[in-house]
């Protein structure tokens, strides 16, 4: 018997991210099991940078960038590319991760074909399905084809399972990102502003609903909090996307003690993150990974997919209203007991051991034994 062939497909950096771990993990079983990269290309230099810190780079890649394409232009790219990879190489697994178009399309490619499907991170839910878009729609969608669920946390699972999803397919991992954070963290060397003898605040904000005036309140808010505080420097991470660049650089282009950077490389970046004091952003990536490093987190968005955070009390959800988010700001720079309240509060995302579970369930599905460890232990 052939052993099985297993497609992971990824597009985007956070896809990269926290697909690379799980890509790994099965790497280390090539007598158990061919693996194949795919990369549709949707963001394509951020992408392959965050690979590049996995040591990993893509058997195939489709190239699908293009600045200023349509959601249904990429969509349309992307199915058809990823058909056509599908018949090719017959395979047995198709993997993608979390909430982009390329996750969704991969699932879809997947299902026209009858391929078991396996969605990492699944099972994140917020009440609004324009909210954030087009990501909760790619979510809620993947969760009607996979095959295998691999929720990070049991609220997670819990929303799986009020869909309808069957028990027996819903299986509760960590997060994936956790386990590339402490890689990631272990391994890189970089320092952030060794010669700056303050206070770091991190800002990231790209998300499509905070386009315009939402991100014209945040870059106010920003503004005043370095005016308030002397001692703070506030590093702005910016999206390569023309319409964020425009928004924050007219704000905060001119602080001598706001720096406007190109996104780091995921190393660099995770490397950022542990150095900060204070994040503010609308990632999600960064809600799941700055809790890891005791860094309060201070998300600028209305809802939130990722409420295991807020619950533990490691992030809270505040919005971009101008006034609120110089307000919850000021009080975590300015009281020292509020501050530590959120940063010695406990990470609800995983133990680093998440990809070695997923590789142990989908081999399992398709008939292989491999290695258990200790993983369900830690």
């Amino acid at each position: 018997m052939s052993k099985p062939k297993v497609i992971f497909v990824v597009g985007t950096r956070p896809d990269a991210i926290k697909t690379a771990p799980v890509v790994v993990e099965f790497q280390k079983h090539p007598e158990l099991v061919e693996t194949i990269l795919i990369s549709t290309g949707q963001h394509k230099e951020m992408l392959w940078q965050a690979l590049d810190a996995f040591g990993l780079k893509p058997d195939h890649d489709l190239e699908v960038m293009q600045h200023g394409q349509s959601l249904a232009g990429v969509t349309q790219k992307i199915l058809g590319g990823l058909d056509q990879l599908f018949e090719q190489l017959q395979p047995q697994m198709v993997f993608a991760q979390g909430d982009t178009t390329t996750t969704f399309v991969a699932g879809l490619a997947a299902f026209y074909r009858q391929i078991p499907y396996a969605h990492v991170e699944a099972g994140l839910r917020t009440p609004d399905i324009f909210n954030p878009f087009p990501e909760e729609f790619n979510r809620r969608a993947v969760g009607l084809f996979a095959r295998l669920h691999f929720p990070p946390t049991e609220w997670a699972a819990d929303n799986l399972r009020r869909e309808g999803i069957p028990n027996e397919q819903i299986f509760v991992t960590g997060n994936t990102g956790i386990d590339a954070v402490h890689h990631t963290a272990e391994t890189h060397s970089k320092e952030w502003y060794t010669d700056w003898p303050g206070r770091i605040v991190l800002l990231t904000t790209h998300r499509r609903e905070n386009w315009g005036e939402p991100q014209k309140q945040i870059a106010r808010a920003v503004c005043n909090l370095v005016d308030e505080f002397p001692d703070i420097r506030v590093v702005v991470a910016m999206h390569k996307n023309p319409a964020v660049r425009e928004t924050l650089t007219a704000i905060l282009g001119n602080h001598e003690r706001i720096d406007l950077i190109e996104p780091p490389d995921y190393a660099d970046f995770v490397k950022l993150m542990q150095q900060s004091n204070l994040i503010l952003t609308d990632s999600g990536g960064v809600q799941e990974e700055a809790p890891s490093f005791g860094v309060p987190v201070l998300v600028l968005r209305t809802t939130t997919e990722r409420p295991e955070g807020v619950d533990a009390g490691t992030a809270r959800l505040i919005g971009t209203d101008e006034q609120l988010v110089f307000d919850s700001a000021r009080e975590l720079l300015a009281s020292e007991d509020a501050y530590r309240a959120m940063a010695n509060s406990v990470s609800p995302y995983g133990d680093g051991q998440a990809a070695a579970r997923i590789r142990y369930i989908a081999l399992k599905e398709l008939g292989v034994d491999s290695p258990a460890e200790q993983m369900w232990e830690s």
